[in-house]
């Protein structure tokens, strides 16, 4: 398709500045040609306009008044925002297609309305209920007593357990497992092994939460793992039993959550983050890829991730690190030193 930036900014805001272009569509800095719309959302990617063929840039105010070129503008506060709005602009509208492939195995007592698409050889529990326009990928299993809200997407291969709740518009991909059990034992010494605790809580998931690929969710062992509106996990992320996640919050490719972490909402977590059991995180935290979490958290931004470095440093910094006991001990020892000195000094005087 066609358009117009008038027609662009039309829809989606921002202030066109320059040459009212026609343009196609949306590419890299060093990709985009003269019909199609770039963004600059930091001055680091300046160097790159020497070469950039893009008819058009998404920048904030500030940053136009600093470029010269033949460009038209598209000004806005926030120019990475924007292109993603843009991004989904241009996406093609796909319209689901609603019917019921004749492999699949749907239960009793199930309500999938006609508007659903049901891919080859799912399997649909009994009493599941589906809300309207859902699409159930190839290859899904869907426990009994499961509860999907309208306009939700599993994409293939996603595995939910008895009783799990999403809410509307989720979408969950491919290899995702949720509801199975959580990590519940206790050491049975008697008989000299490990004793499994029932999981009987589940999972309830909010609206338009997405979920990546092969990320794994645990039911909760008595209440239930709860993820909230707008949460956003990434691939291979585990979260354990009863954990919570709140509102709008992100997490990262890699994470593992262990079980009863409370995290709040609006909270980033980088990837690669692991967190302790039974900790709090409250709302707006941000964590850096890589930290290892093991107390709660007040509100703030939290890295911890020893920076790469050659074998040889590491080595050397290890030497160091095993005798940091020593070292304070010595300091202390030394500090008392310093002061019986000024002590002395002054009875002198």
């Amino acid at each position: 398709m066609v358009y117009k930036l008038s027609t662009i900014v039309g829809q989606i805001g921002g202030l066109l500045e320059g040459e009212d272009k026609e343009v196609i569509g949306i590419a890299s800095l060093s990709t985009a040609q003269e019909n199609q719309i770039s963004f600059l959302s930091s001055s680091k990617y300046r160097k790159q306009l020497a070469s950039c063929q893009a008819g058009t840039l998404i920048v904030t105010e500030r940053m136009a008044k600093l470029l010269k070129g033949n460009f038209s503008f598209i000004i806005t506060d926030d120019p990475y925002l924007y292109f993603a709005k843009l991004a989904q602009f241009f996406l093609p509208k796909e319209e689901l297609r609603a019917y019921k492939h004749p492999s699949a195995v749907i239960g009793q007592n199930t309500h999938i309305p006609d508007s659903c698409r049901i891919d080859a050889n799912v399997v649909i529990g009994d009493h599941v209920q589906l809300g309207e326009f859902c699409h159930i990928g190839a290859g899904c299993v869907i426990a009994d007593n499961v509860v999907i809200g309208q306009n939700s997407v599993f994409f293939p291969n996603v595995t939910v357990y008895e009783g799990v709740r999403f809410g509307e518009h989720v979408r969950i991909h491919a290899g995702c497992v949720i509801g199975s059990d959580g990590f519940g034992l206790a050491w049975d010494k008697e008989n000299d092994q490990w004793f499994k605790i029932p999981q009987t809580g589940s999972v309830r998931i909010g609206d338009y939460v997405e979920v990546g690929a092969n990320s794994t969710i645990d039911r909760g062992a008595l209440d239930d793992t709860i993820i909230e509106n707008d949460a956003k996990i990434d691939n291979l992320v585990q979260v354990g039993h009863n954990v919570y996640i709140g509102k709008s919050t992100a997490v990262a490719g890699c994470v593992g959550i262990a079980g009863s972490t409370h995290i709040g909402s609006h909270c980033l977590i980088g990837g690669a983050v692991m967190f302790s059991g039974h900790i709090e995180i409250e709302d707006h935290t941000q964590i850096g890829g890589g930290t290892a979490v093991a107390k709660s958290l007040s509100s703030d931004h939290y890295a911890s991730f020893f920076p790469l470095m050659k074998h040889k440093e590491w080595v050397k910094n290890a030497i160091h690190l095993r005798h940091l006991s020593d070292m304070a001990d010595k300091i202390k020892q030394l500090e008392h030193k310093v002061e019986q000195m000024n002590q002395d000094s002054e009875d002198v005087k």
